[in-house]
This record gives structure tokens, C-alpha cells and sequence, in this order.
């Protein structure tokens, strides 16, 4: 009864601080849900980003995915780039589950698809998610060989007796540490000297240390038109590849 006694002036303040207080506790709950979803943030990168991203000192400490078509990633694609299309993502979470806590690139043309992708893998519980400019916003340098994971690598190997498996390490360390069994020696820098070794009509399935060799002989390999070149992103440095002497 005694607010009515106040002033026009003082009850137009009440009810104004009235409905402030309201708002900031529905705002608070909001944040709140929002917090107990556990849904990490999407961050946004630019295509230079990327680019020192995928650098030689950088790329083996992030993951970068396509999610576009298979058809556009054969088009094209950013080095060292595996292929997951936003179709096939949530699917295929088990394949990537080791970077949960760890940097993962996605892009498309646009952003469009990889953001969908990303809030896949914030809803899976990923927490280092980061959508880049496409293809179609950035003029990244395109590769057109397959960069695959060391798994999928390794799973190729044993069920594709016809492909030509190339160690591109250096003789010494081969002989050292062994190859994969059924593989080649060819280093990298004697790719001219064996292609005799290396022929057009087969499969060329390359992998190094830390997939940084492999790649360059891939993009010698793609420039002398071979056209079936598959490279591992992870070398026998970095997944459990089993080597015989």
C-alpha cells in the first residue's frame, strides 16, 4: 500500500529497476544452461590463419578436414587436409577422437558446411573447434593426391595388394629402422631417378616420418602427372606403423 503513496517519478524507477532485475536473472539462466550444455565455442579463422597453421612446424599439432563432396575435395583440396563430408561426420567421430581436446580445422567453400560440421563436434563434446575460410573466400594453393590419417593408411596397405608402398625416408634410417613390410625405398630427393620404380597406372601410396617428405614427393609426383598418389599425414614418428628389416 505504500508504494502507491510514492511519486510518479519514483514508481516509473521501481518499475524500471524492476524489470531490469527480471531480465538479468533470465539472461543469468541463460548463460547458465548454456554453460551446463558443455558445448565448446566455434572459433572463426582467416585463410592466412590456416595457412601458418599448415606450416612445416605447425601442422603436425592440428587436424584439417574437408567437409565438402568427395567429388570438390578431388577437385582440390588444402595439403594435408583429410576428407570427412558433413554427411558423413558424426558417423566418423571415432576417427578423429584423439584431437577431442585438440585443434580441429574444418573448412568447405564458404563456411557454411564446415560451421554445421563444427557444431557437430561441439555437441560430441570436441573442445578446440575452429571453422576456416573456404576455398571459395581464400586463394589457398590446392593439392589434388589424398592425405589420409595413419589408420586409414595402414587399413589401405593391408587391403590393397595392389598399390606401390614408398618409404620416402633416407636409405640410412631405413636400414636402421625398417619399413613397412612390402614397402620401397625410394628417398625423397632420388624421386627422379626410380620412377622407373613408380609406375602411372598404380596406386602410389607414400609415407615418412611426419608426412612432411611424403607430401613434397606427392606434389613432385602430381606434377609429373600421376594421377592415383596417396599420402600419409602421419609418419612412423607419429602413429604405431609396424616396421620390418
Amino acid at each position: 500500500m505504500e508504494i502507491c503513496k510514492l511519486p510518479i517519478k519514483s514508481m516509473v524507477f521501481v518499475l524500471a529497476i524492476l524489470i531490469m532485475l527480471a531480465a538479468g536473472c533470465s539472461k543469468g539462466e541463460e548463460i547458465q544452461e548454456s554453460t551446463e550444455s558443455g558445448a565448446a565455442e566455434i572459433h572463426l579463422m582467416t585463410g592466412r590463419e590456416l595457412e601458418e597453421k599448415n606450416s612445416a612446424n605447425e601442422k603436425d599439432h592440428v587436424l584439417i578436414i574437408d567437409v565438402r563432396s568427395a567429388e570438390e575435395y578431388e577437385a582440390g583440396h588444402i595439403p594435408n587436409a583429410i576428407h570427412i563430408s558433413l554427411d558423413e561426420i558424426e558417423e566418423r567421430l571415432e576417427e578423429i577422437m584423439d584431437y577431442k581436446n585438440k585443434p580441429i580445422i574444418l573448412y568447405c567453400n564458404t563456411g557454411n558446411r564446415s560451421g554445421m560440421a563444427a557444431e557437430t563436434l561441439a555437441n560430441n563434446g570436441f573442445t578446440n573447434i575452429i571453422n576456416a575460410q573456404g576455398v571459395k573466400e581464400y586463394e589457398y594453393d590446392l593439392v589434388y593426391y589424398k592425405d589420409i590419417r595413419g589408420a586409414a593408411f595402414q587399413e589401405m596397405v593391408n587391403g590393397d595388394k595392389d598399390i606401390i608402398l614408398v618409404d620416402v625416408r633416407p636409405e640410412k634410417q631405413v636400414e636402421e629402422e625398417g619399413m613397412i613390410e612390402g614397402a620401397i625405398n625410394v628417398p625423397s630427393d632420388t624421386v627422379d631417378k626410380n620412377l622407373d620404380k613408380l609406375p602411372k597406372e598404380k596406386t602410389i601410396a607414400l609415407y615418412c616420418n611426419t608426412g612432411t617428405r611424403s607430401a613434397d614427393v606427392a606434389m613432385q609426383l602430381e606434377e609429373l602427372g600421376y594421377e592415383n598418389v596417396v599420402n600419409s599425414i602421419e609418419g612412423v614418428k607419429e602413429y604405431s606403423f609396424l616396421l620390418t628389416k
